[in-house]
C-alpha cells in the first residue's frame, strides 16, 4: 500500500510550490465573493427590507434557485439569516465546479497530455500524483473557508456572529471538497479528460436541479443529496453541523473508491469505453460552417437553456415586484426611476442584467476558434485550400446568431414568466419584452467584433474581455446608487442603448454602436488573414 503512495509529500510540496500563485488567487476571489457582501445586505436590510426580502424570497422560482430558509416569519429574518440564505449555494456550487476543474486538470488532463508517463518514470508511487493533488485541494479549501470567516466577522455586524460565520465558511469548504472527490471518481470512470470534465459538471449540475425540486416540494429529500449537505447547515439561525459529517464521509468514502478504480486500470485508460463515433463523418462536418456549429453545439444548447431558466426565475419576480422593491431605498435606487411605472424601470435594469450574461455566449464562441488553433487541432485545415476567412466569418456568424438567440430565449422567458404573475396588473406585453432585449443586439455585436478583434491581433488576451465585460456590469447595475459622473458610466458598452422600456429607442445609439461592430469585425478579419498561426502557443 505504502508503495502506491511512495514520496506524495514531495509531489504535494512541488504542486503547491507551482501553483501558490493560483491558489493565492483562488483563495482571495472566492473566499471574498463569499463573505465581502455583507455590507451590501446591511444596507438592502435598511427600512423595511428584510420583511421585503423575506416575502421575495418565499416565492417557489427563488427557492429552487437558492434554497429555503428555517425561518418562518419576516421578524425573525436577520442580515445574517438573509446573507447565509441567498449567498450559500451559490458559493458552494461556484467551490465545487472550480475545485472539479482543478483535480481533473491535474489528474486525468495530465494523463492526457502524457506528463503522468513521465512523474511515474521516476521514484513515486503509482498513484502519490493523485493523493497529493487531493490533498493540495483539501488545503486550498480550507483556506477559502478560514478566509470566508474571518472576512465576515471583520464586518462585526450583530447577527453575523463568530460561531455562524465559521459554519459559512466550512459549508463552502465542503462544497469544494464535494466537487473535488466528485472529480476525481470520474477522472478514472471516463476515457479522456474532456469526458471527465463533462461528466463531473454533469454530475454537479445534476444534484443542483435535482435540490431545486425538492426544496421546493419536500426539503427533507434534499438531505439526500450531497449538495444539501452543503447550505442545509443553515448558518445565523440553526447552526447545523452534523450536515458537514455527512460530507466528510461521503468525501472518505469516494475517494478511497476513486483510488481502488485508479489501481484496477491501465494509464490513459478508462472503464467506461470511449464513445467511437461514426464509421463516416456526417456530411455536416465536411463544411467549416459545420465543424464549428459542432465544436461548439454544446455550450450554445446549454447557454441557452440557462438563459431561458434565468429569464423565468427573474419573471417570477414580478408579482411580489411592489413591495420589494419599496421596502428599500437601496433596491429603489437601483431598480426605479421617478416618473415611469416599477415594471418598466425594472424591466430596464434586469434586461441589462441579462444581456449582459448573454455576451458571455458569442465571446465563448470567437475565443474557441483561437483556442482550437492554439492547441494545433486545425494544423490539416490550415494547410488545404481552406481559407482563414472562412474560419473568421462562419465564427462571427454563429456567434451573432447565438447572441441573438441568447436574447430571444432570455427576454422570451422573462417577459413569459413575468406576465403570466402580472396577469391584467400591467400595460406591459410580451413585445416590450423582446424589444427590450434586441436594444442591446448592436452592444452584443460590439463584444463579438471586440473579440474577433483581439483574435485577429492578440489572441493570447481573450480572457481580458470578460474582465472588460465584468467592469461594465458592475457599472451599469451599480451606477444607480453611486451617482457615477455621465462619462464614467460611458465607459460601460451595457450603458450605450437606451433603458427601454422605460426611455424611448434611441436610434442614433443603436445605428452607431453597430457600425462601429462592424468595423470591428473587419479589423479582426483583417489582423486574423495577416498574422502568424499562434499554435501550441
Amino acid at each position: 500500500m505504502k508503495e502506491k503512495f511512495a514520496l506524495w509529500q514531495l509531489l504535494f510540496l512541488k504542486y503547491v510550490q507551482r501553483d501558490w500563485k493560483k491558489i493565492l488567487l483562488w483563495v482571495v476571489l472566492l473566499g471574498g465573493f463569499s463573505g465581502g457582501f455583507v455590507p451590501f445586505f446591511e444596507e438592502i436590510a435598511k427600512g423595511t427590507g428584510l420583511q421585503g426580502m423575506f416575502e421575495t424570497m418565499q416565492n417557489p422560482a427563488m427557492v429552487s434557485m437558492v434554497g429555503p430558509t428555517p425561518v418562518t416569519e419576516a421578524s425573525q429574518y436577520t442580515i445574517g439569516a438573509m446573507y447565509a440564505h441567498e449567498m450559500l449555494l451559490f458559493c458552494g456550487l461556484f467551490a465545487m465546479i472550480m475545485t472539479a476543474l482543478h483535480v481533473i486538470g491535474h489528474t486525468r488532463k495530465e494523463e492526457d497530455l502524457g506528463l503522468q508517463e513521465l512523474i511515474r518514470s521516476f521514484r513515486v508511487g503509482r498513484q502519490a500524483n493523485s493523493l497529493a493533488v487531493m490533498v493540495e485541494m483539501v488545503l486550498i479549501n480550507l483556506l477559502v473557508g478560514i478566509f470566508t470567516a474571518g472576512l465576515m466577522i471583520s464586518f462585526q455586524v450583530d447577527s453575523v456572529d463568530a460561531a455562524g460565520s465559521v459554519l459559512f465558511g466550512a459549508s463552502v469548504s465542503l462544497a469544494g471538497i464535494l466537487g473535488g472527490v466528485i472529480a476525481l471518481f470520474f477522472a478514472q470512470i471516463m476515457a479522456t479528460s474532456a469526458g471527465a470534465t463533462g461528466a463531473s459538471l454533469g454530475f454537479i449540475g445534476l444534484l443542483y436541479l435535482l435540490r431545486g425540486a425538492t426544496d421546493v416540494s419536500a426539503v427533507k429529500w434534499s438531505m439526500a443529496n450531497p449538495m444539501g449537505w452543503t447550505y442545509l447547515t443553515h448558518p445565523f439561525t440553526e447552526n447545523r453541523w452534523y450536515p458537514l459529517l455527512f460530507g466528510i464521509v461521503f468525501s472518505l468514502v469516494v475517494m478511497g473508491i476513486s483510488f481502488v478504480l485508479e489501481g484496477g486500470r491501465d494509464l490513459n485508460d478508462g472503464y467506461l469505453p470511449e464513445w467511437e463515433g461514426r464509421a463516416h463523418a456526417p456530411k455536416s462536418l465536411l463544411s467549416v460552417r459545420g465543424l464549428l456549429f459542432r465544436l461548439n453545439r454544446g455550450i450554445i444548447i446549454s447557454w441557452l437553456l440557462a438563459f431561458a431558466v434565468l429569464g423565468a426565475a427573474y419573471g417570477s419576480i414580478y408579482g411580489d415586484m411592489q413591495s420589494f422593491l419599496e421596502s428599500n431605498q437601496l433596491m429603489e435606487a437601483m431598480f426605479t426611476q421617478s416618473g415611469t411605472s416599477i415594471e418598466a424601470s425594472f424591466t430596464a435594469t434586469i434586461m441589462m442584467v441579462m444581456m449582459g450574461m448573454a455576451t458571455i455566449l458569442p465571446i465563448a464562441i470567437v475565443n474557441k476558434l483561437g483556442a482550437e488553433e492554439s492547441r494545433q487541432h486545425f494544423s490539416q485545415l490550415f494547410s488545404t485550400k481552406v481559407s482563414r476567412l472562412q474560419f473568421y466569418g462562419w465564427t462571427i456568424f454563429l456567434a451573432v446568431i447565438s447572441g441573438a438567440l441568447g436574447i430571444l430565449a432570455g427576454a422570451g422567458g422573462l417577459g413569459a414568466s413575468a406576465l403570466a404573475v402580472m396577469s391584467d396588473k400591467t400595460t406591459m406585453t410580451m413585445s416590450d419584452f423582446l424589444q427590450a432585449g434586441f436594444n442591446f443586439f448592436p452592444v452584443i455585436l460590439f463584444f463579438t467584433g471586440l473579440a474577433g478583434l483581439v483574435l485577429g491581433f492578440v489572441p493570447s488576451l481573450g480572457k481580458l474581455l470578460y474582465v472588460y465585460l465584468g467592469y461594465s456590469f458592475a457599472l451599469s447595475y451599480f451606477g444607480g446608487i453611486l451617482d457615477l459622473p455621465n462619462w464614467l458610466s460611458m465607459t460601460s458598452a451595457l450603458n450605450w442603448p437606451s433603458q427601454m422600456p422605460m426611455k424611448d429607442f434611441d436610434a442614433t445609439a443603436f445605428f452607431v454602436v453597430f457600425a462601429v461592430s462592424l468595423v470591428l469585425v473587419v479589423l479582426g478579419l483583417w489582423g486574423y488573414q495577416k498574422r502568424d498561426l499562434k499554435e501550441g502557443a
